[in-house]
């Protein structure tokens, strides 16, 4: 078989795409993050090689971005807590806890069941301001 046979078949040019979709979700391009995203029973987790601070602050600016209503925010030393709410009304908690001096672990959770498209776009835009 040819390449060019290959490279006209639409599964091999979905595939593709999907595989270029999720590398650029997991992270893999973005400053902030060490490690690849984990999606687990309704959580996004990640690792983020900045302070807690700077992750609040592209937290915040990731909220304005998306145009979300921040309903509250908590933050001490160690953590932050920021829940906001979408145009379709659901909530959104960014958790970020402060791993060491220079990492953080951020968790997102999207309603009560979670919505992982919601979460790697939060996540997306968090880390594009990081």
């Amino acid at each position: 078989m040819n390449s060019k046979s290959t490279l006209r078949r639409p599964g091999f040019i979905l595939g593709l795409v999907a595989l270029l979709a999720a590398l650029g979700a997991s992270g893999c391009a973005t400053n902030g993050a060490s490690s690849p995203l984990a999606y687990v029973r309704g959580d996004l987790d990640a690792t983020l090689s900045v302070p807690l601070e700077s992750a609040l602050r592209a937290t915040h600016r990731a909220v304005t971005q998306l145009e979300f209503s921040q309903v509250s925010e908590r933050k001490d030393f160690l953590l932050a807590i920021v829940v906001a709410r979408n145009a379709a009304d659901k909530k959104i908690e960014i958790r970020l806890e402060r791993d060491a001096d220079s990492t953080t672990r951020m968790r997102i959770r999207v309603g009560a069941f979670g919505d992982e498209a919601l979460a790697v776009a939060t996540y997306t835009k968090i880390s594009a301001n990081l």
